[in-house]
């Protein structure tokens, strides 16, 4: 049983069919063997990357596809849907945005080729760090200029891809925080080469967690970087940062969709083909409801990323559809998840159904790249006019 797709447009749906084509070639046997050693799907991404899925935003004039941000949310939904998991990769897709709006000409000439043709990754996004969480404005790393260079020096946490990557986008503070008017002044956005980097000054620790996500702390011990690699203007970075977000939200999202669906699918089918007590344990209602109600969510989320990125594309604001995408899909996949898992009793918790992987694997989008609490914050203060919470 497959659900139907829908409707996009012929150049979306054949994108679809080519990426279905794709992971088909990596069965579950590979993702479960990742999984088990933790290990990175460097063959995986090599193909998607070969294919010229990675660089589909990035336009034609330097070596990318230029499609609509459409586009790029019908592949990552289709690799999710698939049961391999796109967050090897996904930040390729949204993190060079910052590079494209707001770096110089230099600066796109010097990366964005090589990044569309696959000989270099940009897929590592320093911003997080231990002390902070979630306030970006109180982090602590800090860049002090001298000369030509910047010296770096401090920590970033859940980096993820850190030790796959050639390339990092860095959040630095340029200008301490009590000497700025506004919290979110004085932040600064640089290009990272790791590879220079790792021989003078930075270090990478795997952080070793639930789900298979190359997740890292980074360490930075008077990192040089050069003043060309400043993206934009010092002390502008804060919100050169979040004019990408509204992308990865989107994106996010649409893997959640894809993750609903291949719930959705597993447990339908199951449910038809499981028989206790002489009949389909799909015929009774209390197998049934979770799933259709699971399935009704998530045609409701599908909605709303379509919508968010149709204002995206568009260059409409967008926050508010972006956050709401977000946070209704990452539902509708848990939601999905829990339906699966009980659908599928014990054998749910079994490595050769890929249940449990995948369930591990959703429910990290409950959390990140942002929490439903601060979605909900956000709504509340920038919706509906409500103070500010935090």
């Amino acid at each position: 049983m497959d659900l139907k797709d829908l409707p996009q447009g012929e150049e979306i749906a054949s994108i679809r069919e080519s990426v279905r084509r794709l992971c088909a070639t990596f069965p579950p046997e590979y993702w479960r063997r990742l999984d088990r050693e933790s290990a990175y799907p460097t063959e995986f991404v090599r193909a998607l990357s070969d294919a010229g899925y990675l660089s589909v935003l990035i336009p034609e004039a330097y070596g990318g596809s230029g499609l609509p941000l459409s586009a790029a949310a019908a592949i990552l939904e289709e690799v999710q849907r698939a049961g391999a998991n796109g967050a090897a990769c996904h930040a390729q897709m949204y993190i060079m945005g910052a590079l494209l709006r707001h770096g110089s000409e230099a600066q796109k000439q010097a990366y964005l080729p090589a990044i569309a043709a696959g000989e270099l990754r940009l897929q590592a996004f320093g911003v997080t760090e231990p002390t902070s969480g979630t306030d970006t404005s109180s982090i602590r790393t800090f860049a002090r200029r001298d000369g030509d260079h910047y010296v770096v020096s401090g920590q970033k946490v859940w980096t993820s891809r850190a030790e796959h990557s050639d390339l990092m986008l860095l959040l630095a503070r340029t200008t301490p925080k009590e000497d700025v008017a506004k919290r979110t002044d004085g932040l600064s956005v640089f290009i990272v080469d790791m590879r220079q980097a790792l021989t003078a000054g930075m270090s990478i620790k795997p952080i070793r967690t639930m789900m298979n996500h190359s997740t890292t702390e980074v360490f930075l011990d008077n990192v040089r970087i050069p003043v060309a690699n400043l993206v934009g203007e010092e002390g502008k970075g804060f919100r050169y940062i979040l004019s990408g977000m509204n992308a990865e939200r989107i994106l996010i999202a649409a893997e959640c969709i894809g993750d609903a669906k291949w719930f959705i699918e597993k447990a339908s089918a199951y449910a038809g083909e499981r028989k206790v007590f002489g009949r389909p344990i799909g015929q009774n209602q209390g197998v049934q409801f979770p799933i259709a109600r699971a399935y009704a969510q998530m045609r409701a989320a599908e909605l709303m990323v379509h919508h968010a990125a149709a204002l995206f594309e568009a260059g409409q604001d967008c926050g508010e559809q972006a956050n709401m995408a977000k946070m209704l899909a990452a539902e509708a996949s848990w939601a999905a998840a829990e339906a699966c898992v009980q659908t599928h009793g014990g054998f749910g918790f079994a490595e050769e159904y890929d249940v449990e992987r995948k369930f591990r694997e959703t429910r990290l989008y409950q959390v990140a790249p942002i929490s439903t609490n601060l979605i909900l914050s956000y709504i509340a203060e920038h919706v509906l006019g409500m103070p500010r919470s935090y």
